[in-house]
């Protein structure tokens, strides 16, 4: 598996480690393994999952599983600044 970066980078406010940039596939899985609020982890956080491993396996595009990240920070209320 080669990791998909993603068009522009996304900011997030996180309470253990502060601000950071997720710019990848690979990162954005490890942020949802490592450093998801655990009451957030319910559908689209699923959906942020499947489509970054999606992404990496080549069945989804960089911009579908950026969406779905997005889309759960937003949720979990850790995106840092509104994204496209």
């Amino acid at each position: 598996m080669e990791d998909v970066r993603f068009s522009t980078p996304i900011r997030l406010k996180l309470k253990a480690s502060g601000e950071r940039m997720v710019a990848s596939a690979w990162e954005a899985i490890e942020v949802l393994q490592s450093h998801w609020p655990d009451w957030a982890q319910g559908r689209t956080y699923r959906s942020a999952y499947r489509a970054c491993h999606d992404a990496l396996d080549g069945l989804k595009s960089e911009h579908k599983a950026r969406q779905a990240f997005v889309a759960a920070a937003r949720r979990a209320g850790i995106l840092a600044e509104p994204q496209g």
